[in-house]
C-alpha cells in the first residue's frame, strides 16, 4: 500500500509538471520584445520597482532615462580630485599621440589635415557624455580613412573636385551614424558579429598591408599615384613613378623618424616606466622634423610640406550634406559598411579593455554614444570616428581612469587647432607616412591567425579570403568574400543541424550522446533523440524529419530483439519554430505511427510548445506526450497507466 501510494505521487508530480508546460502564459509578441528592447537600451535601472520600495516620481524617472542616455550623470556624482590627476595626465600623453596620427589619417582618408583633428575635437567630447568604457580614445583610425578614400574614390575622384568629395565624406559619415544608432537602439548588435572574428583579423591584416603600401606615396614623394587599393596596383604605380624624378630626401628623413619612433616603441615595451615615450614619439617627430624642414629650407629642395592648414574651431558642415544628390544611395551604402568596420573595431576594443578592469561594456548603449556622435561629427565638419586600439592602450597605460581623459584629448587639440596649426605649414608628408606605417604592425596579428588555424580550419579560410581579398582585390571585395564565407558557415551548421542519440550516465539522471560517452546506456524499447538545432525552421525541418527516421531505421536494424516503440525527441535546444517546422512534426508523427511508433516531446521552449499548442498539436499527439525533461518522458512509458493509456 506504501509503495503504491509513493507511486501515485510521483505519477501526480509528473502530470503536474507536464501541466506546467501546457498551461505555461502566452510568450510576449514581436512588438512587446522590440519595444522592451529599446527601454532596456534607454532606461538603466528599468521601470520595474518592487512592491516595498517607493513608486518613483516623475523627476526620478526623467532622470532615470537621462542616466541611461547620458552615463556621466551617474558616475559623475562620484568623480574626485584624485581620478582627474590620472585622467589629466592620461589625456596630454593622448593628445600628443593623437595630434600627429589624426593629421596622418586625414591625409589617408584624402582629406585636409584639419579635419582629422576636426575628428579628435567634437566626436570625443559626444562620446565622453554617452559612452560607457572608460579607456576608449575616439578618433580617426587608419582602416577606416581606407575604407572612405577607396569607396568614396570611385564615386568623386578627389584630385579632381575636392569640394563634393568632402561633402560626400561628411554625408556617408551621417549616414554611418544613423546606422550605428539604430543598430543600438534595436538592439541589432548581433548583425556586428557576422563580421566573425577570424574575419576581422584577416580583413585588418590586408587592409595594414595596403594602407603601408600607400605610404611610399609620401616616403617617397611620389606626386603620380594610383587611386587603386589592391597591391598590384599599388606597387605597380611605385615602380612606374620610380622612372619619374623623385626626392630621395624624403626617403631620408621619413625613414629616419620611422625608426626612431620603432625604437622609442622597443624600449616602452622592455620597460613599462617608459610607456610615454613612444606616445610623445610621433609629437616630437613632427616637431623636430618641422623644425628641419623650415631651417634648411628643404621644401625648396624636393621635400613635400602640408602647407595648407586651416585651423579654428569645428566650422559646420550641415549645409555641405548631400541627401538630394544622386550619389545619397551610394553613400547610404558605403556608411552601412563603415558603421559596420567601425563598430566591430570600437566593441573590441572596449570589451578588451573592460574585463582587464572588470566591469561588463553593454555593446548596445556603445552603439547608441558612437552613432550619434558620428551623426553630431557630421554637422561639424568630422568624418567617421570610432575607437583606436593604439591610442586606447596609451590611455590606458597612461592610468585613465574615465572617459574624462578624452575630454581632456579634445581640449588639447581644440587649443592646437587655435595656436599651433601655423607652426604646421612645413610639416613633411613623409613624416605623417612614417607614423601612419609605425602604427600598423598592431594590425597584423600573425600569432592569433595561427590560433585561428589550430582551432578551426575553416574559420581560417575566412580569414586568409579576407586577407587576400582585400590584398589583390579592394577592401569591399576582401569585406565580401569574408561574410559570404562567414555565412556559408552559419548557413550550413542551420540548414544540417546534428542529431545525438541519448542514453543514460550511469548512476545518474544526465542522458548525453552515447557516441561522445560510450558509458552512456540506452533505455530499452526507446530511442531518445535531441536536436542541436536553435530553430526548426523551413531550412531544417525535412532534414531533421528524415534524420530522425533514419536514427530509427538504424536503432532497430542493430537491436533485431525489441523494436522501438516510443521515440523521445528532446527539445531543449530548439527556442524557435515556424510553420514548416511544425508540418515536418506532423509528417514525422504520422510515419512513426505507420511504424508502431509513439512520437513523445520533452523539454520544449516556451515559444516552441506555445505554438504547437496553436497548430494543434499537441492535441495531435496527446496532451500526455509532452513532458518537462527527459526523464518523466522515460518514466511515464514504464508506467503501467501510462502506458495502457498512451500505448507504450
Amino acid at each position: 500500500m506504501a509503495e503504491g501510494q509513493q507511486l501515485e505521487v510521483v505519477n501526480n508530480g509528473r502530470t503536474e509538471r507536464t501541466g506546467w508546460i501546457l498551461n505555461s502564459p502566452d510568450p510576449p509578441d514581436v512588438f512587446h520584445e522590440v519595444f522592451s528592447s529599446i527601454r532596456n537600451t534607454i532606461l538603466p535601472h528599468g521601470t520595474k520597482h518592487n512592491s516595498s520600495s517607493p513608486k518613483k516620481s516623475p523627476a526620478n524617472k526623467a532622470f532615470s532615462f537621462l542616466q541611461g542616455i547620458f552615463p556621466i550623470l551617474e558616475w559623475g556624482r562620484n568623480y574626485k580630485a584624485t581620478k582627474f590627476k590620472n585622467d589629466l595626465m592620461a589625456g596630454l600623453t593622448l593628445a600628443s599621440l593623437c595630434i600627429p596620427q589624426s593629421i596622418g589619417y586625414a591625409n589617408l582618408a584624402k582629406l585636409d589635415p584639419q579635419y582629422g583633428l576636426y575628428t579628435s575635437v567634437v566626436p570625443p567630447f559626444i562620446y565622453a557624455l554617452m559612452g560607457s568604457s572608460r579607456e576608449i580614445a575616439i578618433g580617426p583610425v587608419a582602416v577606416v580613412s581606407l575604407l572612405l578614400s577607396a569607396l568614396i574614390g570611385k564615386i568623386v575622384d578627389p584630385g579632381v573636385d575636392a569640394v563634393a568629395y568632402r561633402r560626400l565624406v561628411f554625408t556617408v559619415t551621417f549616414f554611418t551614424g544613423i546606422f550605428q544608432a539604430v543598430f543600438g537602439i534595436f538592439r541589432l548588435g548581433f548583425l556586428v558579429d557576422f563580421l566573425s572574428h577570424a574575419a576581422v583579423v584577416g580583413f585588418m591584416g590586408g587592409a595594414a598591408i595596403v594602407i603601408g603600401l600607400q605610404q611610399l606615396r609620401g616616403l617617397l614623394g611620389i606626386s603620380h599615384f594610383t587611386t587603386k587599393t589592391d597591391v598590384v596596383s599599388v606597387l605597380e604605380s611605385v615602380f612606374k613613378s620610380l622612372h619619374h624624378p623623385w626626392s630621395p630626401l624624403n626617403f631620408v628623413l621619413g625613414c629616419s623618424f620611422l625608426i626612431f619612433i620603432l625604437i622609442t616603441r622597443f624600449i616602452g615595451r622592455r620597460n613599462k616606466k617608459f610607456f610615454w615615450l613612444p606616445a610623445i614619439a610621433p609629437l616630437l617627430s613632427v616637431v623636430l622634423s618641422t623644425l628641419i624642414v623650415y631651417l634648411t629650407k628643404a621644401d625648396k629642395h624636393g621635400v613635400n610640406i602640408v602647407k595648407h592648414f586651416k585651423g579654428g574651431l569645428n566650422p559646420s558642415s550641415v549645409h555641405q550634406l548631400q541627401f538630394n544628390s544622386t550619389h545619397v544611395g551610394q553613400a547610404a551604402k558605403i556608411g552601412i559598411i563603415c558603421s559596420i568596420i567601425a563598430l566591430t573595431e570600437a566593441i573590441a576594443v572596449g570589451r578588451s579593455f573592460a574585463s582587464i578592469k572588470g566591469y561588463h561594456l553593454d555593446g548596445n548603449k556603445e552603439m547608441v554614444a558612437m552613432g550619434f556622435m558620428n551623426i553630431i561629427g557630421s554637422l561639424t565638419s568630422c568624418y567617421v570616428a570610432t575607437g583606436s586600439f593604439s591610442r586606447t592602450a596609451v590611455n590606458f597605460s597612461a592610468g585613465c581612469e574615465t572617459v574624462v581623459s578624452n575630454i581632456v584629448m579634445a581640449t588639447t587639440v581644440l587649443i592646437s587647432l587655435q595656436l599651433f596649426t601655423k607652426l604646421l605649414f612645413y610639416t613633411p608628408l613623409a613624416i605623417l607616412a612614417s607614423i601612419i606605417l609605425s602604427a600598423l604592425p598592431g594590425l597584423i596579428d600573425i600569432n592569433e591567425a595561427y590560433n585561428i588555424w589550430k582551432v578551426d580550419k575553416l574559420d581560417f579560410i575566412v580569414c586568409i579570403a579576407a586577407f587576400l581579398g582585400v590584398l589583390f582585390g579592394s577592401v569591399e571585395i576582401g569585406l565580401l568574400v569574408a561574410v559570404a564565407i562567414s555565412f556559408l558557415k552559419i548557413m550550413l551548421s542551420s540548414i544540417r543541424p546534428s542529431t545525438e542519440v541519448l542514453g543514460r550516465i550511469p548512476g545518474t539522471n544526465t542522458f548525453c550522446d552515447v557516441v561522445q560517452y560510450p558509458m552512456a546506456t540506452k533505455t530499452s524499447g526507446l530511442l531518445i533523440i535531441r536536436v542541436n538545432s536553435g530553430s526548426l525552421c523551413f531550412a531544417n525541418a525535412n532534414f531533421i524529419r528524415e534524420r530522425i527516421l533514419k536514427l530509427l531505421t538504424d536503432e532497430n536494424e542493430e537491436n533485431t530483439k525489441e523494436s522501438i516503440h516510443v521515440v523521445i525527441l528532446d527539445m531543449s535546444n530548439v527556442i524557435s519554430i515556424d510553420s514548416s517546422g511544425i508540418i515536418a512534426l506532423e509528417e514525422l508523427h504520422k510515419q512513426l505511427v505507420s511504424r508502431g511508433t509513439e512520437l513523445t516531446l520533452a523539454s520544449p521552449r516556451w515559444q516552441v510548445i506555445s505554438k504547437l499548442k496553436l497548430a494543434k498539436f499537441v492535441d495531435k499527439i496527446g496532451r500526455g506526450r509532452v513532458f518537462l525533461n527527459v526523464e518523466d518522458a522515460i518514466d511515464a512509458c514504464f508506467d503501467p497507466k501510462m502506458s495502457a493509456l498512451n500505448g507504450c
